[in-house]
């Protein structure tokens, strides 16, 4: 089948290009011809305040790879379309509205010569906005098929359009970080890691620290450091936090994650997230809230703490409890890496459904 993935890649970051490079490998070795369709310049700079370009791949780029399409160039979308009408499948990579006018520009000039499938990160965002439904309600009602990653997103995507709409859950695909060797020692340092945004709860972890134990905070602020270090000065929490801003490569994931005992994910709310396999990767256990998918990849007791989502004295409770007397070892003990084969071999069953 001739295969089409529009959608980031090397040298965009993250979760979403890491995706889509993985998905692409995967299809390609299962005898498809694939190829992508990627981004010149995918989003202006004040839709996304964080850095959006690496220099050095997190995995194996995937070779046959275009970087043509570009935000400020409409022509370009409805050309792009043009050029993928010989594909029997186009797959849109959806990872916020903002990309829907492109999409809608490619599926005009696509026609319709291919079947069509929305893979949906987040069907809508955490934080939206008042353009957020009518642009994908726009997008989800013109493609052939919705890829949502849990059934809340799925029940989203069948809110805004008729579309048939097909669950999976979201794989691994973890950048290559050459993990060392598991730590034997307790640190009694906690680690948050990956972007700051309001529901991932990184206010509600603060509030929670108990005494004696310190936090790392590694990642990018989602529209600054003040409100956080105002935070943690209100607090009096200066001495044990230490707030590392700014995307982190992947040849310095390793150290952070052998001085941390634990990666805690105190999210409001979240559809699915690579982190939890990451830590494990690493040989940490993980204390999580109840949402999204996150509870799905944690065994509350094994290897790492469930708690209820939005509540410090909850978490403060659960992070107690992990420093009861060998308890952080006990639970290190349990954590195993993931095996992404039958991931991806249920993922990819689901989107060539029907195609």
């Amino acid at each position: 089948m001739r295969i089409a993935i529009i959608g980031p890649t090397y040298p965009y970051k993250g979760g979403g290009a890491q995706h889509t490079t993985e998905l692409a490998h995967r299809l390609a070795a299962l005898g498809h011809d694939v190829v992508i369709e990627s981004w010149r310049a995918q989003y202006p700079s004040f839709l996304y305040p964080g850095q959006q370009t690496i220099s050095v791949p997190e995995g194996e780029p995937y070779p046959r790879t275009a970087r043509r399409l570009d935000w400020r160039r409409p022509g370009g979308w409805v050309a792009a379309g043009r050029r993928l009408r010989s594909a029997d499948l186009v797959v849109l990579a959806v990872l916020s509205p903002v990309q829907v006018p492109p999409y809608l520009g490619i599926l005009y000039g696509l026609g319709r010569r291919a079947r069509t499938v929305a893979l949906c990160h987040n069907v809508l965002p955490h934080e939206r906005k008042p353009y957020d439904q009518p642009l994908m309600r726009a997008l989800l009602k013109r493609v052939d098929a919705v890829l949502a990653h849990s059934e809340e997103q799925a029940g989203l995507a069948r809110g805004l359009a008729r579309t048939p709409v097909r669950v999976a859950g979201l794989p691994p695909h973890l950048p290559v970080t050459g993990a060392g060797e598991r730590a034997a020692e307790v640190h009694r340092r906690l680690l948050f890691f990956g972007m700051v945004r309001p529901y991932k709860g990184l206010d509600l972890l603060l509030r929670a620290l108990p005494e004696g134990v310190s936090l790392t905070v590694a990642g990018e602020f989602w529209g600054g450091l003040e409100e956080t270090e105002a935070l943690v000065a209100e607090l009096g929490l200066g001495d044990r936090v230490e707030l590392r801003p700014g995307y982190v490569p992947a040849e310095e994931v390793p150290r952070l994650f052998a001085a941390a005992d634990a990666l805690v994910l105190p999210y409001r709310s979240a559809t699915a997230s690579q982190n939890v396999w990451l830590a494990h990767e690493h040989g940490v256990p993980v204390i999580a809230t109840r949402v999204g998918a996150l509870a799905d990849h944690v065994t509350d007791g094994v290897d790492g703490l469930l708690v209820e989502p939005g509540d410090a004295g909850a978490l403060r409770a659960a992070i107690e409890r992990f420093y009861a007397s060998g308890e952080p070892e006990r639970l290190r003990s349990g954590v195993k890496a993931v095996d992404p084969e039958p991931f991806w071999s249920a993922y990819a069953g689901a989107l060539l459904a029907g195609a």
